[in-house]
């Protein structure tokens, strides 16, 4: 690798611009100087070693950069980050500069060897990691303090001094993507394997998970449609439905997890090494030594933390929950007054006056749920988390409880308080459809309309500015950075985990919620397919080998739907029937089925491997090979240590 940088220039003839630096307007000329100078910069020096141009705008303001690397910067880059390549024997391994003539497809002229996306994230990386060095402050801006290891870009970030950085889209590629994946209705797969070349890992492993519910969707549904035709009050053919129900989203789930070990294998990502996770960007706290690097960084009592999440965070989220528990029962009282309407009236009107309160209560769940989403994720900001992951796993928890209890209390409420079934399944109805119609307006409709009108906008502006060849860059520059930010996966799976609640805890009640489960999540991938590739700014590619907590979040609904559904079924008149003397034996019944249905859900995900075999022995050969290889090593070590005392 030594070789490599050493070889490696800073100065390119053919620039490919790969990311996008906005800079605040006003940005003092002593901070572009040394911000610039650092990107560029040898790493001996402490740089990133990468190219940079300035893209001069219409009104001359030259706030925006175009950062780019050479092939042999991106290669060198490809192995610091760990990425993992497919080589000539079909094996996957880490990439390595050294071997890079035993990996398919490289040529020392073939470019496209690294997808776009793979060369953004490496550059990605390359600034995230610029660090300080014996800077105290960013240049021109004493407020902005600084000290050795600081990231540099989290710095200029936090100060307001940098806007934003994002990666440019591939006009190209992108026309072919939207072709193959949208710009036509066929009944098919998704193009997986082109959405992981564009967007990375994390965005097509959501769209392999959304392709594969929907799917495993399709049995629930089929067989829910006689159910919902022919036996509309007969509980005693819901206890087979209910039960093939429950044990097959155990099932589903469980093969969910080898299909993602197949996709995560063929990516590379399932083989890539965990990087120690640096401090988040809104980490804050007096400078200290981390123990484990040495390393100089902000330090923050865990104590203080644990008073900020159990003194503050934990009573506003009581209070959350114990609100929407008040919204809940003001509903209720909607619905009786809407049924004494009915009964006073009986009228058309008044039978539509029925599914007013639902309406209105859904759409009060779908805001209370976006207005608590910001008050958890200021709240979780606020904790002051030192790791990312460890702020997404609190913020994660916060909005899943939530959530859980606003959209399912009222529910719970009917089935278990109220004990009326036929409210129970007009509400759930309701519910499920006036939520899937609202998000898929506000989260594709709306932002596609916004962006259109603005992208007509922008083209008027643009169409005088046909002068220089920078000119089709600096246009789609100009129309990307004023587009919304994907903010990640995080609201797909949780519209996922809803929607599977629904299906699942009360499906021996509303059998057709399977039915309209699937209808929503084909029209979804259409919908998501279409924001990812016109509303939003591309993300950048971020490498995952499996769905993390949402995983476990899908595991742990499929379980309490099990307890639901036991209730519900005992509950029903014709197995009350079945135990005319003592409700104790009914109770106990009931909880013996719960208890045998749980013990094979759990027998049933012990015996389904996690990873199908041929990947486990492709796995264990791989660790088999690198610990010879470390063995080797450390003899070829001893050998020289040998021959050193020998001689001295």
């Amino acid at each position: 690798v030594v070789e490599g940088w050493s070889f490696l220039d800073t100065v390119e003839s053919n620039f490919r611009p790969l990311v996008v630096i906005e800079l605040a307007k006003g940005t003092k000329e002593e901070t572009i100087e040394w911000f610039t100078k650092r990107i560029v910069d040898k790493k001996a020096n402490g740089g990133a070693q990468l190219l940079i141009k300035p893209l001069v705008m219409e009104n001359g303001v030259e706030n925006i950069y175009l950062v780019g690397a050479s092939h042999l910067r991106l290669l060198l880059g490809a192995e610091t980050v760990g990425l993992v390549k497919e080589c000539s024997d079909n094996s996957m391994r880490a990439f390595t500069y050294s071997s890079r003539k035993t990996f398919k497809d490289f040529a020392d002229d073939n470019h496209n060897f690294l997808t776009m996306a793979e060369c953004q994230y490496i550059i990605k990386h390359e600034l995230e990691n610029l660090r300080a060095k014996t800077e105290k402050m960013i240049p021109g801006y004493p407020q902005a303090k600084l000290y050795p290891g600081k990231s540099i870009v989290r710095r200029l970030l936090t100060s307001g001094i940098l806007v934003q950085i994002f990666p440019l889209h591939d006009r190209e590629e992108l026309k072919k993507l939207r072709h193959s994946w949208y710009g036509r209705v066929k009944v098919g797969y998704q193009p997986l394997d082109d959405i992981r070349c564009y967007f990375g890992e994390t965005i097509a492993l959501y769209f392999g998970f959304l392709e594969y519910f929907t799917f495993a969707l399709i049995p629930m549904a089929v067989i829910g449609i006689p159910y919902y035709v022919f036996a509309w009050e007969d509980y005693d053919k819901y206890v087979m439905f209910a039960t093939f129900n429950l044990l097959w989203s155990t099932v589903i789930l469980e093969v969910w997890k080898r299909i993602c070990a197949i996709l995560t294998y063929r990516w590379g990502t399932l083989l890539m090494k965990r990087q120690f996770e640096e401090p988040r960007p809104g980490f804050h706290g007096v400078l200290g030594i981390n123990p484990v690097t040495g390393r100089e960084e902000p330090v923050y009592s865990s104590f203080k933390r644990q008073l900020r999440i159990y003194l503050v965070s934990l009573p506003f989220v009581c209070l959350c929950l114990y609100f929407s528990l008040y919204v809940m029962m003001i509903y209720f009282d909607l619905e009786q007054w809407a049924l004494d309407y009915h009964k006073e009236n009986e009228s058309n009107f008044s039978s539509l006056m029925l599914y007013v309160p639902s309406i209105i209560y859904a759409v009060v769940i779908e805001i209370m749920n976006r207005i608590y989403r910001y008050a958890a994720e200021f709240l979780t900001s606020w904790e002051n988390h030192r790791l990312e992951s460890s702020y997404q796993n609190h913020l994660i928890l916060k909005v899943l409880v939530f959530n859980f209890l606003n959209c399912f209390a009222s529910l719970f409420y009917i089935a278990f308080v109220l004990f009326d079934m036929k409210l129970l399944r007009q509400s759930l109805a309701t519910l499920l459809i006036t939520s899937q119609i609202l998000n898929q307006f506000a989260e594709s409709l709306l932002p596609y309309w916004l962006q259109k009108r603005y992208n007509r906008r922008m083209k008027k502006r643009m169409c005088s500015q046909k002068t220089d060849r920078d000119v089709s860059i600096a246009e789609q520059v100009n129309m990307e950075k004023e587009m919304g930010t994907y903010l990640g996966t995080f609201d797909d799976y949780l519209e996922l985990f809803l929607q599977f609640g629904y299906v699942s805890l009360f499906s021996c009640v509303y059998p057709l919620a399977a039915v309209f489960a699937v209808l929503n999540n084909i029209t979804e991938i259409y919908s998501d397919a279409l924001k990812m590739c016109r509303v939003y700014k591309r993300p950048f590619a971020e490498p995952t080998a499996n769905i993390g907590v949402w995983q476990l979040a899908f595991e742990t609904m499929s379980v309490i739907s099990v307890v639901t559904n036991c209730i519900l079924i005992g509950m029903s008149p014709q197995v009350d029937a079945l135990f005319p003397d003592s409700k104790m034996d009914l109770v106990l019944t009931v909880a013996l089925v719960e208890h045998l249905l749980l013990a094979v859900k759990f027998i049933m995900a012990f015996v389904i491997p996690d990873k199908p075999r041929d990947i486990q022995m492709k796995l264990a050969k791989l660790e088999f090979e690198s610990l010879e290889a470390l063995k080797q090593q450390v003899r070829a070590f001893q050998m020289q240590l040998h021959f050193l005392l020998i001689h001295h």
